[in-house]
């Protein structure tokens, strides 16, 4: 049996160590996820989810515990190879969409990839394929600001899979949308994540939509337990 893509193994995390507003994030904290899977990640604001992730995408690391993508140990690779990872093989997807300003659609999704090395060709090219997956090719020349709040959301799923990610990790992905537009576009995410068959966690507060995903997990208390 092929090993998990993310295996996170007793993670321990706090914050002011040592002094009286010390706070304990995470206090052992265990998840598995396989290709393919799709784990909803359930917990109230400030219960650490948002650490969780970025300890799982390499954004930040543990006190304790491990942290492995596709059966490598991330914590014993240098700073340099934890970035090549993270910029390859993770996806990330905030609230916000974070796009940047003064590029269109497609250059926002471009740019990543001449980051990893693609060739500018073989990037628009991937980046309209991805545009016109989620249904919004037509926008490919528009900036962020001439954007629905729905479209920019599906420009950032886009730019998070630009370079084919094994693992995708997304906080609160629809949680800026009205819930009509919500319960579109969280839809258009998971018609990717199951047609690229990677594994994804996914922090959401809206439990209708964790119940779509293959099973959900709740950050409580510092550990991870199964709803």
């Amino acid at each position: 049996m092929s090993d998990p893509i993310l295996q996170l193994t007793d993670l321990t995390k706090g914050y002011n160590a040592g002094k009286p507003n010390e706070v304990r994030v995470l206090q052992g904290a265990s998840l598995a996820v396989k290709a393919g899977e799709v784990v909803g990640l359930v917990a109230p604001s400030g219960a650490g989810k948002s650490t969780l992730l970025h300890i799982a995408g390499l954004l930040d690391t543990p006190d304790a515990g491990q942290v492995a993508i596709a059966g490598t140990d991330m914590t014993r690779l240098s700073d340099r190879r934890r970035t090549g990872v993270r910029r390859g093989a993770v996806g990330f997807i905030y609230q916000f969409h974070h796009l940047l300003p003064e590029f269109t659609a497609l250059e926002n999704i471009v740019l990543p990839q001449l980051a990893n090395g693609m060739s500018e060709a073989a990037a628009q090219t991937r980046a309209m394929a991805l545009l016109d997956r989620v249904g919004i090719a037509a926008r490919a020349s528009h900036r962020p600001d001439a954007l629905s709040g729905g479209e920019q959301q599906r420009v950032a799923f886009c730019r998070a899979l630009a370079n084919e990610p094994t693992l995708l990790l997304a906080d609160e992905p629809t949680g800026n949308l009205d819930p009509e537009t919500s319960d579109r576009v969280f839809d258009v995410l998971i018609g990717l994540v199951r047609d690229t068959g990677l594994a994804a966690v996914i922090a959401t507060h809206n439990m209708a939509l964790a119940a779509r995903m293959d099973r959900q997990v709740r950050l409580n208390s510092g550990v991870l337990e199964a709803l």
